[in-house]
């Protein structure tokens, strides 16, 4: 459980780094940056300890649907993300769990009453951490075509979580991630030009800072490469729904992050509810996997 809790962490601080990021890089484009970055790290770090693994054809099958859905995943995640508030988005995070969870059952994964009612306590203990952070009133603010790609987001990436699975435990976690982060690279080239072409031509006058530069090592090495390969590690070893349930952290850890270095006041709330949520993922980790 602790490498999905780390990337969980990880991606605690993605969410502002990437609203930050977008001030001077347009959604698609950055995540098109993101993903060609974390893909090349990625695939420098196999070809030096797996130099010569080869593939089947249904193998590389399956990197492709991974490959699809991650694309559909990451853009709806970055252009909801551009439209959002933090309050929808943090909220909308928590549905990641609660969709990675079904689709595990859906692949045959077992969900005994101490995994079950583990979860129920951490998506608990997580909403009462942001009602204690956020006015509940903001939600209602705004648009909801931010929130409804969020949600997208969200199933897409407990799809990408249940489905590599399979591939995780033939091969590696690292294989996994790398090979799926490849075939995504193009769909994602494709997203950003049209995204220059029809939607933002921003991209094109982008000027490159110190903060910027530091901004895309963060969002491409430690929150691509780094945070997916630690998410599919734990999958060697734990179901999905398991995994799933740590994604919980990431919300709080930005809570954390953003009091630490913005900050930004945190009531008795946070301390109740992360309390709360890590008494949830306990249960979870302690729980065994069908």
């Amino acid at each position: 459980m602790l490498a999905p809790l780390a990337a969980s962490a990880i991606w605690g601080g993605m969410y502002v780094v990437s609203k930050w990021s977008f001030a001077a890089v347009p959604p698609l484009a950055l995540v098109f940056v993101r993903v060609a970055l974390g893909g090349a790290v990625l695939w420098g770090v196999v070809r030096a300890t797996k130099p010569d693994r080869s593939f089947t054809r249904r193998d590389w099958a399956g990197f492709a649907a991974l490959a699809l859905v991650l694309t559909a995943s990451l853009s709806a995640q970055f252009v909801g993300t551009d439209r959002t508030t933090a309050a929808q988005g943090s909220l909308v995070t928590v549905l990641t769990p609660v969709f990675t969870l079904a689709f595990g059952v859906a692949l045959g994964e077992s969900l005994g009453p101490r995994k079950l009612g583990g979860a129920a306590v951490a998506l608990a203990g997580t909403v009462v951490l942001l009602a204690g952070r956020y006015d509940p009133a903001t939600l209602a603010a705004g648009e909801w075509v931010g929130p409804g790609l969020l949600v997208v987001a969200a199933a897409t990436y407990a799809a990408y979580t249940a489905f590599g699975k399979p591939l995780v435990r033939r091969y590696s976690a690292l294989e996994a991630a790398t090979y799926a982060t490849l075939l995504s690279v193009p769909a994602f080239g494709l997203l950003a030009l049209a995204e220059f072409r029809f939607w933002d031509a921003g991209a094109a006058s982008v000027t490159v800072t110190p903060a910027l530069v530091g901004a895309v090592l963060y969002l491409g090495v430690g929150s691509t490469a780094l945070a997916w390969y630690l998410w599919y590690k734990g999958l060697e070893r734990a179901d999905a729904g398991t995994v799933g349930v740590t994604f919980v952290a990431q919300p709080a850890v930005g809570v954390a992050l953003g009091a630490l270095l913005l900050g930004e006041r945190v009531g008795p709330l946070f301390l109740v509810g992360g309390s709360v949520m890590a008494v949830g993922v306990a249960l979870v980790a302690t729980a065994g996997d069908g």
